[in-house]
């Protein structure tokens, strides 16, 4: 990614000018509108996404555009409780924890005009235990899973799970209700419930939503994610701007009315754009953490994840990425204090950045110069800074760092194969429930984490319905997490977006959303 200072050279103006010029080109054009209303919104985002099928990638770029087509039984409202969607009410539940009884909405159309059913649930809860990473890690665990009646589920599990309901909710690697005889594989219609159906892809361009006028919502206030939905836009165009600095310049010139996850840097630029651009800053947005490779090369050892946790200071990595110590927080917890799972277990291990006990730790583990490749991307200016920072403090403990630097969509390729990298760099959005993310604490997730203190912690964790008892078991994963080193948690940070003063309604989150959302009344 070019440095701040690039856009400052003589040719940008002109190079700018000329990737607007093919931007506005490239996008589908309804007449020509040199005043009055609009009712269209262009909404950047950090790359192109890899495929639009919900349950094929736990992508925040696929959840972040597929969320307005298709919805979930249920979802998260403004506090994280779980709140139905697609559900009439919560899920009556057994003495046991083992039997969910569901009940549908009457009335929910789907897209292609026929009412939502029973079937269509079960059909899509189906594929999504076969091809999303959180549905498998699901599907063993469900024992049975059949239809009553028209609007009625039930789900029988083996043994209780705690996060079923949270899992069912979230929009990565998404749970998403489709109209059954759209299901196929590769998906080739996108058939939902949501308030915006699919209209066109061009890929590299843009991906078109329009509004679904039959939209079923529910009548409770909005709150989050929960709550009525409505379409006051009536076409979102979501278009990939890989360069952070094209996504800043877009946004102070207008052409953009969301850019997503701009640099830090950028901030006082936004503040002082006269109103032209408003900054956004979500508090708590996620976390930045690196993905070992548990299965192939250095990091299959576990010493020498170890050794590799020894040398890596979080507080410079994240002052590399973010800078301004208003966006980031260096902390060993993985949940915030005032969590449910707040935790101090293994913050010794945390921000050692001791290069000396770090070589010497694996000289021991057999360390022979290997190198340690890291994977990453330029589509997230702060994964990269870090990634950049990591390496030097990698090499001042003895190793060889080979950088990988790739766009978005490549990395999510890569990381699929374990004989290409050995450390990625990634983030993940702050959730209530330690289950949800990052994915490396289900199955089969890309670093391939699965040994038996895994599998037993992880099990007493989820089959424990008792709210407090199960809070308390968190430490002893986070422990695990420490020892083990299938992944390092570098640290909280805020996110930081812009918004056009004619985008009106907006709610900021991690996944962001504009249902509820409108375009005021302008001149364009």
């Amino acid at each position: 990614m070019p440095h701040a200072a690039c856009v400052q050279r003589p040719l940008w103006p002109r190079l700018f000018a000329g990737l607007l010029a093919l931007l506005c080109a490239a996008l589908p054009q309804r007449g020509v509108q040199a005043q009055g209303a609009r009712n269209f919104a262009t909404l950047a985002l950090v790359a192109e996404p890899q495929t639009l099928d919900p349950m094929a990638s736990s992508a925040d770029l696929v959840a972040t555009i597929m969320q307005h087509v298709y919805e979930t039984l249920y979802t998260f409202d403004a506090k994280w409780n779980v709140v139905p969607m697609l559900a009439e009410g919560m899920p009556k539940v057994s003495a046991d924890g083992k039997t969910y009884a569901i009940t549908l909405r009457r009335g929910v159309m789907l897209h292609n005009g026929r009412e939502l059913s029973a079937d269509d649930v079960v059909a899509s809860l189906q594929r999504w235990m076969e091809q999303s990473p959180r549905g498998k890690a699901m599907g063993r665990v469900v024992g049975s899973l059949r239809a009553q009646g028209a609007l009625g589920i039930e789900v029988v599990l083996r043994e209780a799970y705690a996060p079923l309901l949270a899992q069912l909710a979230l929009p990565s690697g998404m749970a998403a209700i489709m109209a059954r005889d759209a299901i196929a594989s590769p998906l080739k219609d996108f058939v939902g419930t949501g308030p915006y159906r699919f209209k066109e892809r061009r890929p590299d361009q843009f991906v078109l939503l329009t509004r679904f006028e039959r939209y079923s919502a529910r009548q409770e206030p909005a709150s989050g994610y929960g709550g009525r939905r409505a379409a006051a836009i009536e076409e979102l165009r979501f278009v990939p701007v890989p360069n952070a600095a094209t996504r800043v310049e877009g946004a102070l010139a207008g052409q953009y009315d969301y850019a997503d996850l701009l640099p830090v840097e950028a901030l006082p630029r936004l503040e002082k754009s006269g109103g032209k651009t408003l900054a956004i800053m979500t508090p708590a947005f996620g976390f930045a953490y690196l993905v070992l490779n548990t299965r192939e090369g250095v990091a299959a050892s576990q010493p020498l994840r170890q050794a590799i946790q020894t040398a890596l200071g979080a507080g410079e990595m994240l002052a590399a990425g973010f800078g301004d110590t208003r966006f980031f927080v260096a902390e060993a917890n993985h949940f915030p204090k005032g969590s449910p799972f707040y935790s101090t277990a293994g913050a010794d291990q945390y921000n050692q950045r001791n290069a000396a006990r770090a070589r010497d730790a694996a000289a021991q583990a057999g360390y022979q110069g290997a190198p340690v490749r890291v994977l990453t991307s330029r589509q997230y200016d702060f994964h990269y800074n870090m990634a950049q920072l990591m390496a030097g403090q990698l090499r001042r403990a003895g190793f060889r760092v080979e950088l990988d630097v790739v766009d978005w969509a490549t990395l999510v390729q890569r990381r699929n194969d374990p004989k290409l990298w050995d450390i990625y760099v990634t983030h993940s959005g702050q959730l209530p429930d330690p289950m949800l993310s990052p994915p490396q604490l289900g199955d089969g997730a890309p670093g391939w984490w699965d040994t038996p203190a895994k599998r037993a912690a992880l099990r007493a964790f989820n089959v424990e319905i008792d709210p407090t008892k199960r809070a308390a078991l968190w430490g002893t994963v986070q422990q695990l997490i420490y020892d083990e080193v299938p992944y390092v948690n570098v640290g909280k940070f805020h996110g930081l977006s812009a918004k056009s003063p004619a985008l009106e309604n907006y709610q900021s989150a991690i996944w962001p959303f504009f249902w509820n959302a409108k375009i005021a009344p302008q001149t364009r």
